[in-house]
């Protein structure tokens, strides 16, 4: 997480007129284009609509971290991709043709940071739906040309408070908050199992303002661990000596390690006694199983069905996400275009939580573009664009989103944050699906501003 200043904004040095090229409008032109543009000049009325042939792609950049030891992004950078092939298949973004670049940012600073030289050299208008635990390497360059970062993951803090950053969903910090309403009616005790760094170290507190919100009760206890192990037995035995203080039946613990969940899970599956997950029966005298909880991008339909489904150790799990569960049918778009133009690329899940927020990045890109009318579309009227409060639909995906200055909803403590709303779901019967609403706990939705904007609780809730 950086400190000090924010970055200044400059104002970008006018970029020469680009060579004519074939673009998306390349089919008007010929003699019958030629003619009509002379009659046209001829009579005083200027250049035509669009700017022709000569008119630059849109060009944005998608980064994420593809080969790393840790959490991968693969599908998010792949779903950039299909989506550029979709929009120009159809005409480009209000004419205009899509350019996706694409890049792996290593998820260390140095490459992270040619990432974002390299967003600069190619003149992107936007860096969208993209993933990045390297904040200060990835700010500094693209604040400094104007970049906007539209739709990062939200994994770090800088997004929701860097006035560069247009995030459209309430990210990491969110769905922490979101998993303490949801244990809140079962748990006396959640140990909270998170990475090592400064990234998670306010999630204990958001977690216990989820509980105390909701009603709960319950104490957290702060487990960081490294997150590129394989073998979490030290860890998993820690849990359970953390949580013995509270009655068998009321003990929980929420994973959220990205990747290195599952490795964690299943280290804790062979030393909690009954299994130590979900909330299925358990054999006469045995100890209850612990409840697990986690958040969506640490566990996923696809880990849920190699880990055995129903009767693997997900089952019963309760998972706090963004976005309306993948069987939603406002996911109907993007599945179809994952279909047709991603041509099998097995990376593009479409329940990933990655995949999906960057196909409503880029789905508030497009909208964002086509206000600009015929205008330029450059980093600096793309990013007054979204300054103004130009209102963007998702389809119901999020709520309208606007990030412009006079934004009443944006959340104390996180000024960039345009959209709070998250969803409850659980593991039931093998699949992951909207949360079953009970009398005490939270239903399918819910919106995490108040915990968000909750004072941290020190040590009175937490060890």
């Amino acid at each position: 997480m950086t400190t000090g200043p924010l970055p200044i904004r400059t104002r970008l040095r006018p970029r020469p007129a680009p060579a004519p090229r074939r673009g998306v409008r390349a089919a008007f032109r010929g003699p019958l284009a030629g003619a009509l543009c002379g009659l046209l000049l001829a009579s005083g009325c200027g250049v035509l609509p669009g700017g022709g042939d000569d008119e630059p792609p849109v060009t944005v950049m998608t980064w994420a971290p593809l080969h790393t030891t840790g959490t991968n992004a693969p599908g998010m950078t792949a779903m950039a991709r299909a989506y550029e092939r979709w929009v120009n298949s159809g005409g480009g973004i209000g004419g205009r043709e899509l350019r996706v670049l694409v890049c792996d940012e290593g998820n260390e600073s140095v490459a992270a940071a040619e990432c974002a030289r390299r967003a600069v050299r190619e003149k992107a208008v936007a860096v969208v739906g993209s993933y990045s635990e390297q904040d200060a390497a990835i700010f500094s360059p693209i604040s400094l040309a104007g970049i906007p970062y539209l739709g990062g993951y939200g994994i770090t803090h800088e997004e929701f408070v860097n006035p560069d950053s247009y995030p459209v969903n309430g990210g990491l910090p969110a769905l922490i908050a979101a998993q303490g309403a949801q244990l809140a009616p079962d748990c006396d005790r959640v140990a909270l199992v998170r990475p090592e760094g400064v990234t998670g170290d306010t999630w204990p507190d958001l977690l216990h303002a989820g509980l105390r919100g909701a009603g709960g009760k319950g104490e957290v206890v702060d487990l960081p661990v490294p997150v590129a192990s394989s073998d979490y037995t030290p860890q998993a035995g820690q849990v359970l000596d953390r949580l013995a203080p509270a009655p068998a039946a009321r003990r929980c613990v929420s994973v959220a390690l990205g990747d290195s969940t599952a490795a964690f899970v299943d280290s804790f599956r062979r030393v909690a006694p009954s299994g130590g997950t979900g909330t299925g029966g358990t054999g006469a005298g045995a100890t209850p199983a612990v409840r697990v909880g986690s958040v969506l991008g640490s566990v996923s339909q696809r880990l849920v069905d190699r880990s055995g489904g129903a009767s693997g150790p997900y089952e019963g799990a309760a998972v706090t996400g963004w976005y309306p569960p993948a069987s939603d049918p406002r996911w109907a778009t993007m599945k179809k275009v994952i279909t047709r133009h991603a041509f099998g690329d097995n990376a593009i899940d479409p329940a990933d939580a990655g995949v999906q927020t960057t196909w409503i990045a880029y789905t508030a890109l497009r909208r964002i573009v086509e206000s600009l009318g015929e205008g330029p579309v450059t980093a600096r009227t793309v990013r007054d664009a979204l300054d103004k409060g130009t209102k963007v639909s998702t389809g119901g995906l999020t709520p309208t989103l606007s990030w412009g200055d006079d934004y009443a909803r944006s959340v104390i403590g996180y000024p960039r944050t345009a959209n709070t709303r998250v969803t409850h779901l659980e593991v039931r019967d093998g699949q992951l699906v909207a949360a079953q609403g009970t009398g005490d706990g939270p239903g399918a939705t819910g919106d995490a501003r108040e915990a968000l904007e909750s004072e941290p609780t020190g040590s009175g809730g937490r060890e």
